[in-house]
């Protein structure tokens, strides 16, 4: 099953003011990371996105309609 998502990449920090870049899925609850550098934070995303998809798969819940889960599609 070979399937995209939309997901966010913005500018953010770490607590300790440390430059840091955020990705998030918005249409799956919790799917949500940050990196050093956009590419760090975009194979954390593709992790944390199938991570959160198996969850729903697992419990027998449908994806949301925009979901599909192995690849990450980011705007650029």
């Amino acid at each position: 099953m070979n399937k995209t998502c939309k997901v966010v990449v913005e500018p953010d920090e770490y607590e300790d003011g440390t430059p840091a870049v955020h990705a998030y899925c918005p249409a799956l609850k919790g799917a949500r990371t940050q990196g050093k550098t956009r590419e760090e934070a975009l194979k954390n995303i593709q992790e944390v996105v199938q991570m959160v998809a198996e969850g729903y798969v697992e419990r027998g819940r449908a994806l949301p309609p925009d979901i599909e889960v192995d690849t990450v599609e980011v705007p650029v």
